[in-house]
């Protein structure tokens, strides 16, 4: 899948392209809505089709000292529009001189001369240009002057309720990752690389491979079962994870430690990527690593019959 920079120009093969216009971080099923009508309108006229994201995320930028509510990164969004169908994958790379952009020259001279953008699908809350002046009517009217054929998609509801990013950081914090997975259609996954630790969790017969936990939102700290996935190798495994400051030992160092089960290989040094299943407990501190250690084989075992047998 080609990952196009808005910065360079549109290869030429991809001029004329349908673009889903929108951030789309966390590709939930109100995402997947703006991205599937883009996709299909392509199709229909044999055009490439583009799903756009802006990195980093607009406030991010407008207010840098948020703590972090990244749901994906860019390698997993490309991953998940890759699979949705998708041609290829467009980044706005927002700084002052996007941010800065007015509304007309973001459609008449970004989209169309720029990019060569044919049709662009938003949701209906899309807003963009210099103060978010521009909306889903001012989208269309500028798109018509400039060439642009433009197609809004509503929300999708569950619930009642639109299907959001703040919806499915909320079940997070929360420690629900089955309803957060069940808004996004698969498991909330946290990607990393794998670092060496100080080996007390092997010492105590339970080895996990640590990962920075970065920029991403932090889901309630905890206990929970994972699946993994070695990146290089496509290995899956099944285990259960420590995702916190670890209160038994000191000093606290926020980390996510999965401890995959039957899994004696060395991940040191690769990327793997853990998905968030269950939630068991919060986490605790323990009178002693014997008190802790039952403790865990009481996690690992409720972890199992979670996450259920391997695959064949």
């Amino acid at each position: 899948m080609r990952w196009l920079d808005h910065r360079e120009p549109m290869p030429v093969s991809l001029r004329g392209a349908v673009i889903a216009l929108g951030n789309f971080d966390g590709f939930h099923l109100g995402h997947q809505a703006v991205a599937r009508e883009a996709i299909e309108w392509a199709r229909a006229e044999g055009r490439p089709s583009v799903i756009a994201t802006f990195d980093p995320h607009p406030v991010r930028f407008f207010k840098p000292g948020l703590p972090p509510f990244r749901l994906t990164t860019l390698e997993q969004r490309q991953e998940h529009y890759l699979n949705a169908g998708a041609t290829a994958m467009l980044v706005f790379h927002f700084d002052g001189e996007l941010a800065g952009t007015s509304a007309g020259d973001f459609v008449k001279v970004l989209l169309a001369e720029h990019l060569g953008v044919a049709g662009v699908v938003t949701g209906e809350d899309f807003t963009f240009g210099r103060g978010r002046v521009g909306n889903r009517a001012l989208l269309e009217a500028l798109g018509r002057e400039a060439g642009i054929e433009t197609r809004t998609v509503a929300p999708v509801l569950d619930k009642g309720e639109p299907v959001s990013s703040s919806r499915i950081r909320d079940a997070l914090r929360a420690g629900d990752p089955r309803e957060a997975a069940r808004l996004l259609t698969r498991p909330f996954a946290i990607r990393g690389v794998v670092e060496h630790g100080d080996k007390r969790g092997r010492a105590i017969g339970y080895p996990t491979a640590n990962l920075a936990i970065e920029n991403y939102l932090r889901p309630r700290y905890g206990i929970y079962a994972v699946t993994g996935r070695v990146l290089a190798s496509g290995e899956e495994l099944r285990g259960a994870a420590n995702l916190g400051t670890r209160p038994q030992f000191d000093p606290p160092k926020e980390l996510l430690e999965p401890h995959f089960f039957g899994f004696d290989g060395d991940l040191y040094g690769q990327e793997i990527e853990v998905a968030f299943h269950h939630f068991l407990r919060p986490e605790g501190k323990f009178d002693g690593l014997e008190a802790l250690v039952a403790q865990m084989d009481k996690d690992c075992a409720e972890a199992r019959r979670l996450l259920g047998p391997p695959p064949a």
